[in-house]
């Protein structure tokens, strides 16, 4: 694994933990988050910066008794850019989640600047300008 996927690596450990401070450590200033539970927080648009990361993980601890993204794949594809797959589960306020899912993250200066969440590993991957072959 290389030195980006490392850096996603623990930010889905961290995550799992949730562990504020490291988070706090891993998100870069600039750091932009998509994220589906923005979305059914009412949130427009991204979490930004470290206050950003707080906000998302008081709105995940709203709306969810627990989340879990489970990536089991990393690919470094340049430029920072880190394509994870696998799945995500969690159940809270109303909702069961059970899913493939895919995450694309771009690290700078061993932090994430930026992350976005997909349905699917293929919807990721096309995120990225890949391919069915590139995969």
């Amino acid at each position: 694994m290389g030195a980006d996927s490392e850096v996603v690596a623990a930010v889905f450990a961290a995550f799992g933990r949730r562990d504020v401070e490291a988070l706090e450590r891993l998100s870069h200033p600039d750091l932009e988050l998509y994220v589906r539970t923005g979305r059914l927080a009412g949130r427009e648009g991204p979490y930004v910066g470290v206050e950003g990361m707080r906000a998302y993980l008081a709105d995940v601890a709203m709306l969810w008794a627990e989340l879990r993204p489970e990536p089991d794949t990393y690919v470094e594809l340049g430029d920072g850019l880190v394509l994870a797959t696998g799945r995500v589960f969690g159940w809270g306020v109303g909702r069961v989640i059970d899913a493939p899912a895919g995450w694309l993250w771009r690290v700078r200066d061993g932090q994430v600047v930026e992350g976005r969440v997909f349905d699917s590993a293929r919807a990721a991957r096309a995120a990225a300008g890949l391919t069915a072959e590139d995969a």
